[in-house]
């Protein structure tokens, strides 16, 4: 796994702890939907396989709309949403790059994903 890096993160509580691995030139995603928008949102998606939920299973609450596809996984303590399964990756994760430690999303590029037009876009992030 050359130009992979690893990555820890957490909700605020600390009860949900992942590790991510990272393709070094990975883009993050700036999604301006309906809930992305509300929450501030950084989507920063990867195969299952460079995901692991370290801690916090049992803390998990899920939530789903429209579609119902999408599973938003959010800590039933402080309510922050660490990562979920996206409608656009239902194979992937979708990691919230403000949760990784350190701020390691600043030094990340970022792209602005018109969510509010999911339809017309999804090709573009698949």
């Amino acid at each position: 796994m050359s130009g992979m890096k690893t990555y820890q993160g957490s909700c605020h509580c600390g009860a949900v702890q992942i590790q991510v691995q990272v393709d070094a030139d990975a883009v993050l995603k700036d999604c301006n939907c309906s809930i992305c928008n509300r929450v501030g949102y950084l989507h920063l998606i990867v195969p299952k396989e460079q995901f692991e939920l370290s801690s916090g299973e049992d803390k998990l609450t899920s939530y789903r709309f429209n579609t119902g596809v999408a599973n938003h996984l959010f800590c039933s303590v402080c309510g922050v949403k660490v990562f979920y399964v996206p409608r656009s990756h239902p194979h992937g994760i979708s990691v919230n790059a403000r949760c990784l430690a350190d701020d390691v999303w600043r030094g990340m590029p970022v792209e602005a994903f018109d969510g509010q037009n999911w339809e017309a876009n999804v090709s573009s992030i698949t």
